[in-house]
């Protein structure tokens, strides 16, 4: 299969809401525990990218059918306790290819389609998961167009807990079992799914995500090593692994630029530790997180509504017990026990990450990279730079902030994969 050209894949909006024109619903094609949502073609899809004007889009450009299920299936939350969620498993079909295209898939089948498990970043708003934002607008959504539609893996992407089919469930923000466990079920259930419907499946699989899909990845990683599953390399992408370290940087700062993310970790350890979120967050505030967190709201809507100042957000002793790195304090306990940093694995890891983030800064990809390779064991992990990936350019002076950067990182991702996929499936 041709090599497809990193700028073309980072010129393409990661977040595309998809093709300007309408597009019919596909059939109501539904199983027990499954539902077709979005079903686009091919050539719909090209035509959306040339109207746009996307950098190396052209008619020669290879893009193939968009097909996205969704998929229930059961996990378990940070109790043990069954839950049923939700994932969406994108395939790419033949349907408005081009005859030259139609026998590149057909050649890629024969041998088997490869898979990408995809974790999302933070999202606060139900409409925002893979799942229910797929089946509000019936359109492409997010990376599964860089990794399906111009790539052709099947990508899949866990709604998560707390959203989709388990909305009201509150969101395990940052908890390691509970992220792993409904990110490698729903993993399990898709493998299931493709033998159920015929789709032909090479056994090859990629770990990836961004932001809080960073950390799901590599805690995701993880749980497969353990369980003896196969998995063929892992890039996870600008995610807080070092939990611990992360809440020291952010509650010595004064002030909170997302006071919406921190606050999300507080309200979800304290419900899983049992402990009152008032122990960690400030009246009024503590009170009013049930609301806000409850999946109506997005980011910016939440944001506005609390405070940036660290100090009215936070407990005095919360902070105070994290900047002193107290060991017996209960929150410092499970930050360090739910970092996803401090193991050795023995998959080739990738952290991917810009120099420029703001949010999560590049030190902890390359403070895990380091602390994994010489400490803990680890096989081949190392951090590779967004900016200089994509330039070519050690000394660029170009720097992306942690949301510019995202479309670029999935793109240095796909680009990654697809290299890997080339050497060892042949296409």
């Amino acid at each position: 299969m041709k090599a497809w050209n990193l700028a073309l894949l980072t010129a393409v909006a990661l977040w595309w809401s998809g093709c300007g024109s309408t597009l019919d619903a596909p059939d109501n094609e539904k199983t027990a525990n499954s539902e077709l949502v979005v079903d686009m073609p091919a050539n719909m899809i090209l035509k959306s990218l040339m109207d746009r004007n996307t950098t190396g889009i052209d008619e020669n450009t290879t893009v193939f059918g968009y097909k996205a299920y969704k998929i229930e299936y059961e996990t378990v939350d940070e109790q043990g306790l069954p839950v049923t969620a939700s994932g969406l498993m994108v395939i790419p079909t033949d349907n408005g290819v081009k005859e030259t295209d139609a026998q590149k898939l057909a050649y890629m089948q024969s041998k088997g389609l490869s898979v990408v498990s995809d974790s999302h970043g933070t999202i606060f708003a139900d409409i925002e998961a893979p799942t229910v934002a797929a089946e509000a607008t019936l359109k492409p959504q997010g990376a599964p167009v860089i990794f399906t539609s111009l790539a052709g893996f099947v990508t899949l992407q866990a709604d998560y807990i707390g959203f989709g089919s388990s909305a009201d469930h509150y969101h395990p923000y940052l908890l390691k079992s509970s992220s792993a466990a409904a990110t490698v079920d729903f993993i399990k259930a898709a493998k299931k799914f493709a033998e159920e419907k015929g789709i032909p499946l090479n056994g090859q699989l990629f770990v990836t995500g961004y932001s809080e899909g960073g950390y799901v990845a590599l805690a995701t990683l993880e749980e497969l090593e353990e369980e003896g599953e196969r998995v063929d390399m892992a890039i996870p992408m600008a995610g807080p692994y070092m939990l611990d370290r992360m809440a020291v940087g952010v509650l010595s700062s004064p002030e909170l630029p997302i006071p919406s993310f921190m606050a999300n970790v507080a309200y979800a350890y304290a419900l899983s530790y049992e402990h009152p979120v008032s122990e960690l967050i400030n009246e009024p505030y503590a009170s009013t997180l049930p609301d806000l967190l409850n999946g109506s709201l997005d980011r910016q809507a939440i944001d506005a509504r609390l405070p940036h100042v660290t100090s009215e957000l936070f407990t005095s002793q919360a902070i105070s017990q994290v900047l002193e790195s107290n060991a017996s304090y209960w929150f410092n306990q499970a930050l360090f026990g739910n970092s996803t940093a401090y193991w050795g694995p023995q998959t080739t890891v990738k952290l991917v990450h810009c120099l420029g983030d703001d949010v999560v800064p590049y030190a902890m990809s390359q403070g895990t990279a380091d602390l994994m390779m010489q400490r803990l064991g680890a096989r081949d992990v190392e951090a590779i730079p967004v900016e200089i990936a994509v330039t070519r350019d050690s000394a660029t002076p170009v720097r992306w902030g942690h949301v510019e950067c995202a479309a670029y990182a999935y793109g240095v991702a796909a680009k990654i994969f697809g290299d890997v996929r080339a050497r060892t499936v042949g296409y």
